[in-house]
């Protein structure tokens, strides 16, 4: 983009702005764990369909921060604290289940149950719904998408929905790249995890524990 699309768009400061986003999304979180553990688990058809649903919940919390949801949440402490808690119990839950296909994972191999019926036991989720809700559920994310955006876009513009519309689908794209290498990177992983049975369960167990660790971080985040 050059400076007179940019200025075009109201936005401001635009190479800050996308060093600042991929720093952002290279940090490790619950959506890109979460697509991460389902690539390595279920292939690259899974993995992306997980990403959908990050994209997706992403888009929804961008719209809703440029539609006031932020300020929404600022002036109503309970409805913030409402969908943290949710949102922490939520990723607890996936934490622990990832810990319970571990063991499950774990004790088939004990057992000498074949890979394929392990795996089967192990995948009944649906990666798009639970990526989307994961996303969704995260009240901090409404803030953060105001706070960070708002820096960026010039206070004289006359459409600041424009600004926000153009700054979402660039944290979008740098968010596409990124999850793209991390399904692939889980796709290789897939290989060594049909061969070792007890790597997949230490890789299932650390993530498990990654979201439960999440959960508490998201529990315990404030209004400021």
């Amino acid at each position: 983009m050059n400076a007179f699309m940019l200025a075009h768009f109201g936005i401001a400061e635009f190479g800050t702005f996308l060093l600042g986003t991929i720093f952002i999304v290279l940090l490790p979180g619950p959506n890109s764990m979460y697509v991460l553990s389902v690539a390595a688990r279920r292939g690259v058809r899974a993995g992306y369909q997980g990403a959908c649903g990050v994209f997706l919940g992403d888009a929804i919390l961008m719209v809703l921060s440029a539609a006031g949801v932020a300020s929404l949440l600022k002036a109503s402490p309970a409805l913030f604290y409402v969908v943290k808690y949710i949102g922490a119990a939520y990723l607890a839950w996936i934490g622990l289940q990832m810990l319970r296909g571990a063991l499950r994972s774990w004790r088939a191999r004990q057992a000498g149950e074949s890979v394929e019926q392990a795996k089967a036991a192990a995948d009944e989720s649906h990666p798009f719904k639970k990526a989307l809700v994961i996303s969704l559920l995260n009240p901090k994310a409404i803030l953060f998408f105001i706070s960070f955006f708002i820096q960026f876009v010039d206070p004289h513009t006359a459409l600041p929905a424009l600004s926000f519309v153009v700054l979402g689908l660039v944290c979008q794209v740098c968010s596409f790249l990124y999850l793209t290498t991390i399904i692939f990177v889980g796709a290789r992983l897939a290989a060594a995890f049909r061969a070792r049975r007890r790597l997949a369960a230490g890789m299932s167990s650390g993530v498990g524990a990654m979201f439960i660790g999440f959960s508490a971080k998201l529990a315990t985040a404030t209004l400021n």
